[in-house]
């Protein structure tokens, strides 16, 4: 499927005007990293979609419309999450993660947070502070695949059996992701349109909203960091009890960043006096986690109407894996896209795709369905729910085909996109947003800072 495709069925689901295609400008085409699937056109086309999307809004605000230009390249090496932070390249996975051979097949661990990382090893019969990776892959060779998936879902640990496509799409889970859409945006409840103020010409499109970003990992704060890219004041939630992961200096680009603990009355306090002026609620934290705390979409819809509530998952919300925790690298294995890209680069060994395309795609699908759902709210009023699950996004990506000779391809240089800035962690050298409006250039106007530097306050 060709990008221009792509985002065409991108832009369908979403409601939005066609005639708005017209000022697109897609440049590139894929194999632009060694890749069996068009990780380029995924790139690409969310990207192009969310940055569309928020012009659309900004558009409906009074101002003419702008063209947006995304090249394929430039896309794709940005969606590789690439940074250093005083010249250093952090390293991005622990050593307990990756891929374990069983007695039957293989399993992928995430242990880049240490409660996950140790209750893996203990599931393994092994003492966290002793053990080494030679130890766990030595105790994983004991274990049936699909017990260990099994048993480390059962202790809210994350885990994946490997599987192909046909083993995935024979699972109630695999199916239960096919017959869903690739995103919803729903309305929740009743409330008039909270007033965005008009635009001038000079002004990005998302200027002027508010948006809670209550993420971690890379989804979700993808999804933040393209809404202050396009204008949006966005405040970066997170609690001082939870670890972060380093990515955290490039995704906190354009952001405020604020620690409050939700399970005390003051941090309570502090996040309703939030809500009061929120646009959008953004939140990717486990199943439930945010119901329980009483922040659920029809919690949120009944004490800020009108408000629009992203939901961040990753298997979706129907299947026996609803549930579940996981990140795009356990999807991948899961859903059977380490076996295919093997296949296809003649491997023996599970091949994961070249970046975290399903996470980055999920985060500008984050973008776009917020931006569509804004305009929504805008022009019918209503309080509104969107949906996003790196599942249904890796169920996409199968749709757009693969590539001939994906392998064949070199991975470009970044240097040409690199942008460097001070930050609250050092000097940031990152990939610049790689969608070019006609009028108003996106850009970052804050520096990333670290979790707590800023109030919990919009003023």
């Amino acid at each position: 499927m060709s990008a221009s495709a792509a985002l065409t069925g991108l832009w369908q689901l979403a409601g939005l005007p066609e005639d708005a295609l017209r000022l697109v400008d897609l440049t590139g085409r894929d194999p632009v990293l060694p890749s069996s699937f068009a990780v380029g056109t995924a790139a690409q086309s969310t990207i192009a979609a969310a940055a569309l999307a928020a012009c659309e809004l900004g558009h409906l605000r009074g101002v003419p419309r702008q063209r947006v230009a995304v090249d394929m390249s430039h896309a794709a090496l940005e969606c590789t999450g690439w940074f250093s932070v005083d010249g250093r390249t952090p390293e991005l996975w622990d050593p307990f993660s990756g891929l374990y051979r069983c007695s039957d097949g293989w399993v992928r661990v995430h242990a880049n947070f240490r409660h996950h990382r140790d209750g893996a090893l203990r599931l393994l019969g092994l003492d966290p502070a002793t053990a080494t990776r030679q130890d766990a892959e030595r105790a994983m060779a004991g274990w049936r695949a699909i017990d260990f998936e099994s048993a480390a879902a059962g202790r809210a640990l994350v885990a994946t059996a490997l599987r192909g496509f046909e083993q995935w799409d024979a699972t109630p889970q695999g199916q239960a992701i096919a017959a869903q859409p690739l995103f919803r945006i729903d309305r929740i409840g009743d409330a008039p349109a909270l007033p965005l103020a008009p635009l001038s010409t000079s002004q990005r499109p998302l200027e002027g909203v508010r948006v809670l970003d209550l993420t971690r990992i890379l989804a979700g704060p993808v999804g933040g960091k393209a809404l202050a890219a396009y204008g949006a004041d966005v405040m970066l939630v997170n609690s001082p009890r939870l670890p972060n992961i380093e990515a955290i200096a490039d995704t906190s680009r354009g952001k405020r960043s604020a620690l409050l603990e939700l399970r005390s009355p003051e941090g309570r306090a502090a996040m309703d006096a939030l809500l009061a002026d929120a646009h959008v609620f953004i939140q990717g934290y486990r199943p439930g986690g945010m119901q329980a705390l009483g922040l659920g979409p029809d919690a949120l819809a009944a004490r800020r109407p009108g408000i629009v509530c992203v939901s961040l998952s990753a298997y979706g919300t129907a299947g026996p894996w609803a549930d579940r925790r996981g990140f795009d690298s356990l999807v991948q294995t899961a859903m059977g896209f380490n076996v295919a890209e093997a296949e296809a680069a003649g491997d023996s060994k599970p091949r994961a795709l070249p970046m975290q395309i399903l996470d980055e795609a999920s985060g500008y699908l984050i973008a776009l369905g917020a931006a569509a759902a804004l305009r929504r709210q805008q022009r019918e009023g209503g309080s509104w729910h969107v949906q996003v699950a790196l599942a249904q996004t890796g169920q996409w990506l199968r749709s757009l085909g693969r590539v001939k000779d994906g392998f064949a391809a070199v991975r470009p240089s970044h240097a040409p996109y690199v942008e460097e800035s001070d930050s609250g962690f050092g000097r940031l050298q990152a990939i610049r947003h790689s969608a070019q409006l006609g009028r108003t250039p996106a850009r970052y106007d804050r520096a990333s800072v670290p979790p707590g530097t800023d109030p919990p306050s919009w003023t």
